[in-house]
């Protein structure tokens, strides 16, 4: 009897020695789940922030852009003011200048300026209307902060599409002409103007002359097809083309489009 009663208190685990072996297994596996868990949330935490930060990174290079966008608006429509103004009061006051279709150049015709053929200075009747046109500029280009919003002023001599070979300019022709007709321009503005109206005077938004002289002789005609003697004279011209600080709205505007695919 009592080889049976102790037979009957024998535990579970001695009756079966493999059962010790797999709850270790089991509490393992469980220690090493709990482990993993741990490790993938704290990846996870790391891979939000790193998410948030670029998030952010992207945010401040779409608001970077923006402001780009609307600084470049604002110039471009400076430029266009500008221009818009001079020619309504130049014309206010009998002078008739055009302005582009791009809203970029004021287009001074001959007959203002009264270039005859193979001549690069201002006649002497038309003197006080190209002082006007200079004057103009300046109180326009001056006013409040414009002149911070252009890059460059370019006075542009241009030829009609005859060949030109005299003394003056020898075998340079044309491009001699064209730019001696922008440099006497800018020298007779700068001998008539008052001081307080010199376009010298005037800078850019990086404190360099906003000024500057050049000549395209015959290679942008306003007429291609040169006949007459209107299409001769139309060509021979004084072209002020304003440029801004900053390419165009159009290439920021892709930019933006860009950052806005990666969000």
């Amino acid at each position: 009897m009592a080889l049976l009663r102790s037979q009957k208190h024998v535990s579970v685990d001695e009756e079966n020695p493999y059962w010790m072996s797999f709850s270790d297994i089991m509490s393992g596996l469980l220690v090493i789940f709990i482990l993993a868990s741990v490790i993938l949330i704290l990846q996870l935490m790391e891979l939000q922030e790193e998410a948030e930060q670029e998030r952010e990174r992207l945010q401040e290079q779409v608001v970077e852009v923006e402001e780009e966008i609307r600084l470049l608006r604002k110039a471009e429509k400076v430029r266009r003011n500008i221009l818009t103004e001079a020619a309504e009061i130049l014309q206010k006051r009998g002078i008739q200048v055009e302005v582009s279709e791009n809203s970029t150049v004021l287009r001074i015709p001959n007959q203002l300026l009264g270039f005859d053929t193979a001549a690069d200075q201002i006649g002497q009747q038309y003197q006080n209307t190209a002082r006007e046109i200079g004057e103009v500029l300046h109180q326009l280009i001056s006013k409040e902060d414009r002149s911070d919003y252009l890059d460059t002023v370019f006075v542009e001599g241009h030829t009609d599409s005859r060949p030109f070979t005299g003394r003056l300019c020898g075998e340079k022709g044309n491009w001699c002409l064209s730019t001696f007709r922008a440099i006497s321009l800018w020298q007779f503005w700068e001998r008539s103007l008052e001081e307080r109206a010199k376009l010298s005077s005037l800078k850019n938004g990086e404190g360099k002359p906003l000024f500057s002289v050049s000549g395209y002789a015959e290679t942008r005609p306003v007429v291609e097809n040169q006949r007459t003697a209107d299409d001769y004279s139309k060509n021979r011209r004084i072209d002020i083309r304003f440029t801004i600080r900053r390419p165009s709205s159009e290439d920021y505007e892709k930019v933006r489009a860009k950052v806005d695919l990666t969000k």
